[in-house]
């Protein structure tokens, strides 16, 4: 009889590694994919702060500025900022959280 509660023993801590191996690769996991989400946030901020909305000029990819074109009115410019800015602070308090989007 205590042989058996030996082995029994020692089948929990083999399952109790195993399951304790699989938790460390998915938290490895979860930390890559917050840092990935944390770098697209970045990006995502940066692009939206270099946004010029009154018709105004816009820094391009080499540096130049170059004119906003389109018939957009000003009010739907300015309503697309504030949704962007809603949607970004939304992943950043979901990212500060530990949650997943």
């Amino acid at each position: 009889m205590p042989e058996r509660k030996g082995e029994d023993i020692l089948a929990g801590i083999g399952t109790l590694e195993g399951n304790t191996r699989l938790l460390v690769n998915r938290l490895d996991a979860f930390r890559k994919e917050n840092e990935a989400l944390k770098s697209e946030l970045a990006s995502l901020q940066e692009v939206l702060r270099s946004m010029k909305l009154p018709g105004g000029t816009t820094p391009s990819h080499g540096g130049a500025v170059k004119e906003m074109t389109g018939t957009v009115p000003y009010a739907e410019k300015l309503q697309v900022k504030q949704k962007l800015v809603l949607i970004l602070q939304k992943i950043e308090m979901e990212l500060r959280n530990g949650h997943t989007l």
